[in-house]
Formats: structure tokens, C-alpha cells, sequence
């Protein structure tokens, strides 16, 4: 899948429930000129989906309260504005069943935390192309 092309800030929707990645992700990707949209939990990133416009970008968890982001990413791919949208999963869960079941869903891409913050950036550059103003995360 090409990256999104985009002169205007890049949007990056991110579904995540613990408080220090949030903060951390918050912090790295404001760093570098994105907006970022979140939800802290399946049913909320399920209202989001229903009633923002696509992303440039999707961080998914997996493991979240009400609506596991296994559960979401057909959710997520069966809407056709959002379909195209690249998702990576952002998970603490290595389990290879659960990484296989993520790829087959439709993830584009799979990372374990704890993470690098230069593993998380470089994979996300796969994806995005950034403002010529922030160049690369």
C-alpha cells in the first residue's frame, strides 16, 4: 500500500488505554506537526470511526476495554472511506496466533511493547509522508 500523500498535517487516530503510552505517543508524534485523534477504549474508537473523518494513520491496541482492537479492525476495514487507511497494531501482546489473526484482519504492520521510539517512527514513515515543514519522525 503507497503512503497517503498529503501537503496538510497528518492525522494519526490512536487507540490506546494506558496512560503512559498515551502521554509518550502524545509527546513523539506532536513533536513532529501531527494531529492526533484518541479514544481510550473500543466503543469509543468505535463512535470515533462512525463519526470523524479517515485518518492518515491508525495505532491500534489490541487489548482494550469494551471492544478488543481484534474486534475493531474489521469494524475499521468494512467501512469504505476508512478501508485503504494503514493500520499499525500497538500492543503488548507477542503471542504469534494473535499476530498472524492481526495481519490476516487487515493490520498493515505489528508492534510489540515495550517499544523503540525509532522502531515506532521508522514504521510509521512507511505510511505517512510529513509535512515538508517536519520532515521524517
Amino acid at each position: 500500500m503507497a503512503p497517503r500523500q498529503t501537503t496538510e498535517t497528518p492525522t494519526i487516530f490512536m487507540v490506546e488505554d494506558e496512560e503512559d503510552t498515551t502521554s509518550l505517543l502524545i509527546l513523539l508524534l506532536g513533536a513532529y506537526g501531527c494531529k492526533i485523534e484518541h479514544a481510550t477504549d473500543g466503543r469509543q474508537a468505535q463512535h470515533m470511526i462512525d463519526t470523524i473523518a479517515p485518518p492518515n494513520l491508525i495505532l491500534l491496541d489490541i487489548m482494550l476495554p469494551h471492544l478488543s482492537g481484534l474486534e475493531l479492525l474489521p469494524y475499521i476495514r468494512q467501512k469504505a472511506v476508512w478501508h485503504n487507511v494503514p493500520v499499525i497494531m500497538l500492543t503488548a501482546d507477542s503471542d504469534e496466533h494473535t499476530v498472524k489473526q492481526a495481519l490476516a484482519a487487515g493490520a498493515n504492520d505489528y508492534l510489540v511493547k515495550p517499544f523503540h521510539s525509532h522502531t515506532l517512527t521508522a514504521r510509521i514513515n512507511r505510511f505517512l509522508k510529513p509535512p515538508a515543514s517536519h520532515g521524517s519522525l
